[in-house]
């Protein structure tokens, strides 16, 4: 029953009766699904019930909540910003091999705007940002983004997705300017291998970005792993050692479909798959308690220091408990990573629109969302951008 304890509070800033009714009923059966409920505690579904812990909700302080509720009742708390569509290596996943077309930089939001936009969505209740790109880090004023982003009213997490070519020397720095939270990517623990996925060299840099965001005391840091057949699947285990004696987490993602990433089935190492080669080689693999908007199944391991996730996107969607928006470089808002609905903040912006007017369009473009994602081979045949235009 404690989990229901903030549901008045929680639901006091929805305009309606109708949104109220819909996050209900919405935020009940996904607590159920996830085994929150147990019989005693159906009958609190008649007062107005919110799992407590199913997303960051929005406070009796944020007015404009309902600004980033969805007509399914998700609250979205979660804002991914790419920073940049350029990148300094060109990941196979990622981008076709002749690369993309780049935006031209005046198109590109400025860091002015960034900000501004970024304030809106956490003055609605947005409790987490995350920069991504292209490399958010070759961004010359990344810094000073992260410094105005993290000291917005009302955020607590300001996150980082990076290749970790230049990580090494920057993130002491980017801690200094509110940088809470980091995933490094890499794929491959094989230098070689390294340099055919991504057409460029830099694996040991990489892996110094990784060791000096231990010695700063980041924990977890996050290792974002995309396992595709016949490239790195051989090296699950191997990437589980990492997790040993170090506060890493390994990130094991599905190979998803995106424009010129040539994707195919058959290169799709599932869920199961990935799960099955850890358990064969660890007996002590312990399930943990995800988060209800969590994207990631997260497990643990006897003796481990670190933990293990899978990122079941193709195999087992999430969207039941998706809280997460994406703002394209471009300025283009975007609720739903594998849909190709998108709409322009940067041109209202431009045209002279105020707060009012920026948070009518978002608004309307977050009670369009969907209930879910397409499956794998229909968006695999559906028009969507290059990873590198949306933003890892």
């Amino acid at each position: 029953m404690v989990l229901f304890s903030k549901s008045v509070s929680a639901l006091s800033s929805l305009s309606s009766r109708a949104v109220k009714s819909r996050t209900q009923t919405f935020v009940y059966g996904t607590c159920k699904a996830q085994g929150l409920l147990d019989s005693q505690d159906e009958p609190v579904m008649n007062m107005f019930s919110t799992c407590a812990t199913l997303s960051e909700k929005p406070t009796k302080e944020s007015p404009l909540s309902d600004m980033l509720i969805d007509s399914f009742g998700r609250f979205h708390s979660y804002l991914r910003i790419s920073l940049t569509e350029r990148c300094n290596l060109r990941c196979q996943y990622c981008m076709p091999a002749e690369g993309v077309e780049l935006t031209p930089k005046p198109q590109l939001l400025s860091s002015n705007e960034i900000i501004r936009l970024a304030d809106l969505f956490v003055a609605a209740g947005v409790e987490k940002i995350r920069l991504t790109g292209g490399e958010p880090t070759i961004r010359k004023d990344i810094e000073d983004i992260c410094l105005q982003l993290s000291n917005l009213k009302g955020l607590k997490t300001l996150a980082m997705t990076t290749n970790g070519i230049t990580l090494a020397r920057k993130l002491p720095k980017l801690k200094e300017c509110g940088l809470t939270s980091i995933n490094i990517s890499l794929d491959t623990l094989i230098p070689a291998k390294f340099e055919f996925m991504t057409r460029r060299k830099g694996h040991e840099k990489v892996m110094e970005a990784i060791n000096a965001a231990i010695d700063l005391g980041y924990d977890p840091v996050k290792v974002n792993c995309v396992v595709m057949r016949g490239f790195n699947d051989d090296e699950i285990v191997d990437f589980v050692e990492l997790t040993r004696d170090k506060p890493v987490n390994v990130r094991f993602i599905e190979f998803m479909p995106f424009d010129g990433n040539v994707w195919n089935v058959k290169k799709l190492v599932s869920y199961y798959e990935m799960r099955d080669k850890v358990v064969a080689q660890y007996a002590g693999l312990i399930r943990l308690q995800d988060h209800p908007t969590d994207t990631a199944k997260n497990y643990g391991i006897d003796g481990h220091r670190g933990t293990v996730s899978f990122i079941t996107s193709m195999t087992e969607h999430f969207c039941a408990g998706c809280n997460r928006l994406r703002l394209l470089a471009d300025g283009n808002f975007k609720v739903c990573l594998f849909g190709p609905s998108e709409v322009s903040l940067r041109d209202p912006l431009r045209s002279g629109a105020n707060d009012d007017a920026l948070r009518e369009i978002i608004g309307a473009a977050v009670k369009r969302k969907k209930a879910a994602h397409a499956g794998m081979f229909d968006i695999a045949k559906t028009a969507n951008r290059p990873m590198i235009h949306i933003g890892g």
